[in-house]
């Protein structure tokens, strides 16, 4: 036999059919043994529960909150810019072209770190404000958008 005439076998193993009499090996109780929770049709416990004893979630301490209103921005610092022709317009669907960002989320964020050579027009949700210095230092515009 070579290798490429081998066949795949794990596909044509048929699947189990349970309560189809005793000579299946699976019949009367179908592999359910006998009385008892799980015996039963829809028996079983419910995720996490552990026999009665306190669940492990229920155990652990509990710190802190989640705020739901939290908005992420898309976070892109003043030196990425650089990458940009003198007088472009910059914003979050050109960023995303470009795949400097992944996602829009809640808007974009431009960030001061690094030093920006290039003379944009910036428009995002917010700028810190280094960033904002960095970029009026140049002579490009950082629009509020």
């Amino acid at each position: 036999m070579k290798l490429h005439e081998m066949k795949s076998t794990a596909s044509r193993t048929a699947r189990n059919r349970v309560g189809r009499g005793p000579g299946s090996g699976n019949g009367k109780t179908s592999g359910r043994g006998q009385k008892g929770q799980k015996s039963r049709s829809g028996g079983g416990t419910r995720l996490g529960f552990e026999g009665g004893q306190t669940t492990l979630a229920r155990r652990l301490p509990k710190r802190g909150f989640t705020n739901f209103n939290r908005k992420e921005y898309a976070i892109v610092n003043v030196e990425t810019l650089n990458r940009y022709d003198e007088g472009t317009v910059v914003n979050i669907d050109l960023l995303m072209q470009d795949k400097v960002v992944d996602k829009p989320m809640s808007g974009l964020k431009i960030l001061g770190n690094g030093e920006l050579n290039k003379r944009l027009v910036v428009q995002a949700k917010k700028f810190s404000k280094s960033a904002k210095e960095a970029i009026e230092k140049v002579g490009g515009t950082a629009e509020v958008i």
